[in-house]
């Protein structure tokens, strides 16, 4: 079953890792933070080796997006991002597992503080 780990984040300035960037985070002590990312590349090396994960891709800052959209009949594009929320689409991951409860405990392992980790269903 194929999933989509989608990372929403807000750092600032917009980087990547994302925690690097983000409050939450930063105010971690030091060796948290490391535990921490080193529990998620060690999560990334376990998707790997067992061959679930199919890919994925850190997104650039939100400021350079473009929207494009229809308006009274006609293309019109703007600058993004589309949320006006604080909080942005950051990356994501596409994983391709045995069931739901192996994505759920996935996504788990990739959420941080100041961070949303959304999982979707990849559709047929």
């Amino acid at each position: 079953m194929k999933y989509v780990v989608l990372i929403h984040s807000n750092p600032q300035p917009w980087g990547h890792p994302t925690g690097d960037f983000v409050a939450e985070q930063q105010a971690l002590p030091e060796a948290e933070r490391a535990a921490n990312s080193a529990d998620f590349d060690k999560l990334l090396g376990e998707l790997s080796e067992r061959g679930e994960l199919v890919g994925g891709q850190a997104l650039g800052d939100p400021r350079d997006a473009r929207l494009f959209r229809w308006e009274g009949g006609r293309r019109k594009v703007t600058d993004g991002p589309y949320a006006e929320t604080a909080e942005h689409f950051a990356g994501f991951f596409l994983i391709d597992v045995a069931d739901q409860a192996r994505a759920e405990a996935v996504a788990e392992r990739m959420s941080g503080p100041g961070e949303t980790v959304e999982l979707r269903p990849v559709a047929d």
